[in-house]
């Protein structure tokens, strides 16, 4: 029979509680779905040498905009959000992409894990217009992990630990799997929510104008407008 994981201890010969170690590897766009999706491929590392039974996860995946460079053309863009570039030093603050929970399986030293979240068009929502602002690069993200860790203590029991407040990890996210994966499903185009109220009238002009889709009604507006 194989022998058992070696347990690390601390001085005085108890063992060591779980240490876990978090990295995010990779991302692509998720394709076989209804709707946009983003699947991150993750690492956790427990250092102890314990046997873990299983880890209820929970990521709360943040957006760090104060992490890159911007050029003027994007700071336009992006004044929405963020005010004038002058600005910018205390506007460009961390904030919400995703909150995602995922439940990691038995394993021993290492095991990998996915985390899915979807991609939003609604250019209202904060994260979806600061990715469609940015023209290529990366977006810094920073995941931060909270959760229990259920685990196999030295009687053969299982005993439970939370996931350290401080675990947590950067990733430069490449613009380009938002892209792709928005323009795999809804290819040549984007999404602007509009009111009820709005999309009434919208839909009045384009019956009224003998228009085929509401993107030539408003680009019929837009010319109007010179």
């Amino acid at each position: 029979m194989p022998e058992p994981a070696a347990i690390h201890t601390n001085g005085g010969g108890t063992p060591a509680q779980p240490d876990p170690e978090f990295t995010i590897l990779s991302v692509e766009g998720a394709k076989h779905t209804a709707t946009p999706m983003l699947r991150f491929t993750g690492q956790m590392a427990e250092r102890s040498g314990h046997e873990v039974y299983t880890v209820a996860l929970k990521a709360q995946i943040m957006i760090e905009p104060a992490k890159r460079a911007y050029d003027d053309d994007t700071r336009a863009k992006l004044a929405d959000l963020f005010g004038e570039p002058e600005r910018w030093a205390t506007t460009t603050n961390a904030f919400l992409l995703a909150d995602v929970d995922v439940l990691l399986p038995t394993f021993t030293g290492s095991t990998a894990f996915t985390l899915t979240l979807p991609v939003s068009y609604d250019l209202e929502v904060a994260a979806a217009k600061y990715l469609y602002s940015l023209p290529d690069g990366i977006a810094p993200l920073s995941f931060n992990f909270t959760g229990t860790i259920f685990y196999r203590g030295e009687s053969g029991a299982m005993q439970i630990v939370q996931v350290p407040w401080e675990c947590s990890t950067k990733f430069a996210m490449p613009v380009s799997a938002v892209r792709e994966t928005i323009g795999y499903h809804y290819p040549g185009g984007g999404w602007v929510r509009l009111s009820d109220d709005t999309l009434e009238r919208l839909s009045l002009r384009k019956a009224q104008r003998g228009l085929h889709s509401y993107d030539a009604a408003i680009d019929e507006l837009l010319e109007e407008e010179g």
